[in-house]
C-alpha cells in the first residue's frame, strides 16, 4: 500500500492539521484503519496515536481510496475533541454500551 498526502491545511483553533490523502492498493483488499492512520503518520513523520481517521472512499475495482484525516499535536488533544465513537474505532477509547429503554406494558383490554 502506498499512501501520498494530496493537501494539508492547518487548522489552529483545533491545534490540528487536516489532510486529504490517497491510498493505491492495487490488488489488495481495502486497507484496514490502522494500516492507514500507520502510513499517514510514517508520511508526516507523527506518532500514530496523533492521527484520527475520519473517514475512506475506495472508488470500485481501482485499487485507490481517498480519505480525509487530523493529526491533533498531542494524543490527549485527540481524545478530549473527537467523539468517543470515533475513538473506538481508532483502538484510542472504549466503546460505551447502548442504553435500553424500557418499555411499559400496556394493560390487556378488558372482555365483557
Amino acid at each position: 500500500m502506498k499512501v501520498e498526502i494530496d493537501s494539508k491545511k492547518e487548522n489552529i483553533l483545533h491545534k490540528r492539521i487536516e489532510v486529504q490523502f490517497t491510498a493505491e492498493h492495487n490488488g489488495e483488499a481495502t486497507p484496514k484503519r490502522n494500516d492507514l492512520r500507520a502510513g499517514i503518520a510514517d508520511k508526516l513523520g507523527v506518532a500514530k496515536d496523533r492521527v484520527i481517521l475520519d473517514h475512506t472512499n475506495t472508488e470500485f475495482g481501482m485499487g485507490v481510496s481517498h480519505g480525509y484525516a487530523k493529526v491533533y499535536e498531542t494524543p490527549e488533544l485527540a481524545k478530549s475533541s473527537e467523539k468517543n465513537y470515533i475513538l473506538a474505532r481508532q483502538g484510542l477509547a472504549v466503546k460505551k454500551p447502548k442504553k435500553v429503554k424500557l418499555v411499559k406494558a400496556k394493560a390487556a383490554p378488558k372482555i365483557k
